[in-house]
């Protein structure tokens, strides 16, 4: 995942659009898989429509793609319960805008736009280790020793894994809010343990 951390004085006009990924217009789309494969190149673009992809994008006045991620969700099973989960994948700025605050402002974003979601226990995801202070910045919190474990369950993909070198961030939600007991609870229960986003297909660790 990458993010565009910090802010500039000259950050480009802006503004937020987000979409069902099924229904992202066709333009927007081929833009924001170009702004992907600049990020990784020959990765396929889209995400497993089981996992009910939104994406939110941050368009310039002139129509730039300046920031793209999607919010994937599904039902996990851990530590005997079940939780209606959020992830944050494919989170990308425009090389040529980094440093300007877009990133920040599209997590935000998509932050407030999860917690505005009914019943949604929690938004897990993982990142590029550099990457976990800006996250964490934006309101999500490590989860020390913790590991994500997607794929499929034939062929798991762990963030733990060779060639990884990941961070898990969280927020808990709830009545009690981000500080309160049931969110520091649920960080205690997470944190140092293998999570799995089985079962169902999944096509990316998110």
């Amino acid at each position: 995942m990458i993010a565009g951390p910090g802010s500039g004085a000259h950050a480009p006009v802006t503004r937020v659009l987000g979409f069902a990924e099924a229904e992202l217009p066709a333009a927007l789309a081929a833009r924001v898989a170009a702004l992907e494969a600049e990020a990784w190149p020959g990765a396929t673009p889209g995400h497993d429509p089981a996992l009910a992809p939104r994406a939110l994008l941050l368009v310039t006045a002139d129509g730039t793609v300046a920031a793209s991620l999607a919010l994937l969700f599904k039902e996990i099973r851990h530590g005997g319960r079940t939780y209606r989960a959020a992830g944050l994948s494919s989170v990308v700025t425009r090389r040529a805008l980094r440093g300007r605050g877009c990133g920040a402002r599209l997590v935000a974003a998509a932050r407030r736009e999860l917690a505005a979601v009914p019943g949604l226990d929690l938004v897990l995801f993982s990142c590029d280790r550099p990457l976990a202070p800006f996250y964490e910045a934006a309101g999500f919190t490590r989860l020390p020793g913790a590991v994500l474990v997607g794929g499929t369950p034939e062929e798991p993909l762990a963030t733990d894994g060779p060639g990884f070198d990941k961070e898990v961030l969280a927020e808990f939600l709830g009545a009690n809010g981000p500080d309160g007991p049931d969110a520091r609870a649920g960080a205690a229960a997470f944190a140092g343990t293998r999570i799995a986003l089985h079962p169902g297909p999944v096509d990316r660790l998110w």
